[in-house]
């Protein structure tokens, strides 16, 4: 990391002020906030300390949905306010970054990893992974059940193919699991997860 600011309330540290590291409580009411998401979204991509007006004005454009360049004063003013009255003081308290006043800056901690939790996205057609993994564990042990009872023509494959779909089935879901959510780690994307691209991006492509 960059950055080396630091306020009266963390060391940029990662952890309170009498030396405690962030708590599931903190991590969950720090990510409750889709502008507090953003900020650690991009401090992830800059990794270096931000000035509070680049900081409102990226942050302006990912919620109006525009190119940063078409975000106008007024819209930045207004992320703006909400950052230096509500947002990075509260994010500067718990240790989440380190939110300098007088410099009008904000940096990162060393701990941000502590954020980087996946976002289990379910649209109306899908189903969460949990319950996907437990159906494919129903399916694969029903399977062998069915092999082991020598029914044909299940009977036919050894226990060691079975072992070795079983894994390679696992393995390759597994893949895609981790695949599919690396493109809602924070940081990771160009943009957060739930920003689309500007209308004209998506035209270019």
């Amino acid at each position: 990391m960059k950055g080396g600011a630091q306020s009266g309330t963390t060391a940029g540290r990662g952890r309170l002020s009498d030396g405690t590291r962030l708590t599931t409580e903190v991590v969950f009411e720090t990510l409750s906030s889709r502008r507090r998401r953003y900020i650690l979204h991009y401090l992830r991509q800059v990794d270096d300390s931000v000035a509070i007006r680049d900081l409102s004005e990226q942050l302006a454009a990912w919620e109006s949905h525009i190119d940063r360049r078409d975000v106008t004063p007024k819209q930045r003013k207004r992320v703006y306010t909400a950052l230096h009255q509500t947002h990075l003081p509260m994010m500067d308290r718990v240790g989440a970054v380190v939110y300098d006043k007088d410099r009008g800056t904000v940096t990162m901690t060393e701990d941000l990893q502590t954020f980087d939790v996946y976002l289990d996205v379910v649209s109306q057609d899908d189903i969460p992974w949990s319950q996907f993994y437990l159906a494919l564990g129903a399916v694969l042990s029903a399977l062998v059940a069915v092999a082991a009872l020598g029914f044909p023509p299940f009977s036919y494959v050894g226990g060691f193919g079975y072992a070795l779909f079983v894994a390679a089935g696992f393995t390759l879901v597994g893949c895609v699991h981790t695949l599919r959510d690396r493109r809602t780690l924070v940081g990771t994307a160009a943009t957060p997860a739930e920003v689309e691209p500007p209308r004209e991006i998506v035209e270019d492509m």
